[in-house]
């Protein structure tokens, strides 16, 4: 029976592939990183001898002695470790063989701030994968993601208006498989944000047309005098 277990901890992750040593005669590891061309290792029983291969990073290493424990250990792990890693073990009762894919996981850079416009930013920067922003209360609010960076990590930005509310404090919550965050703000003078209802934009809009309407009236009511005047002279 084949049995596979993986770990990661704070500053390492290790693959761990066991059968019944005594049998085991070469193990065999293969790397697929991401924007890497694959490579292998292994160790042979028989001769106790170990070889990398074409693997170079020195990070990645046996946890121990391949005859005791087959482990793969990458310490410390970076964003460049994610890919699939396979152990293949070659014994009298055949060939055994478990493939994982390591996802390294990011934290964002998690900012909340006020805008000149009055509306509040919420940003969750270089995290790996994306983020999820939400907002309380919930308000008007456009979230872009910005492309990926050459690592792999994305930003996320949502920016919110609450649309003619008066609206004090607001909070935006960040949700991330490495974590959570939530950050508070408190806006200026519970600033209204600019946008307005469909009802408040129209009663502006009516204004408006009244004012211009009136202004009309009054220029065109000075003009009819003063040729009235005019006539009168003649």
């Amino acid at each position: 029976m084949l049995l596979i277990s993986f770990i990661i901890t704070m500053s390492a992750s290790t693959i761990t592939s066991s059968v019944d040593r005594k049998q085991s005669t070469v193990t065999l590891y293969a790397e697929v990183l991401r924007d890497k061309p694959p490579c292998f290792g292994a160790y042979r029983r028989d001769t106790n001898q170990t070889t990398r291969g074409n693997c170079t990073d020195k990070r990645i290493t046996w946890a121990s002695r391949p005859d005791e424990n087959p482990a793969l250990q990458v310490d410390p792990v970076a964003i460049t470790h994610d890919g699939n890693y396979t152990c293949q073990i070659i014994t009298s009762d055949g060939n055994f063989y478990h493939e994982y894919h390591l996802q390294v996981l990011v934290p964002p850079e998690v900012t909340l701030v006020q805008t000149e416009k009055g509306t509040a930013e919420c940003k969750a920067a270089a995290g790996k994968p994306a983020a999820q922003i939400s907002w309380t209360p919930e308000g008007d609010c456009v979230t872009e993601q910005e492309p990926y960076w050459g690592d792999g990590t994305v930003t996320v930005q949502s920016t919110c208006r609450w649309g003619g509310r008066h609206v004090l404090n607001v909070s935006c919550s960040v949700s991330h498989l490495a974590g959570n965050k939530s950050l508070s703000i408190e806006l200026d003078k519970g600033v209204r944000t600019l946008g307005f209802p469909g009802s408040d934009l129209l009663i502006i809009l009516c204004m408006k047309f009244s004012l211009l309407l009136v202004i009309l009236v009054f220029v065109g009511f000075i003009h009819f005098q003063r040729t009235n005047d005019c006539r009168s002279r003649k």
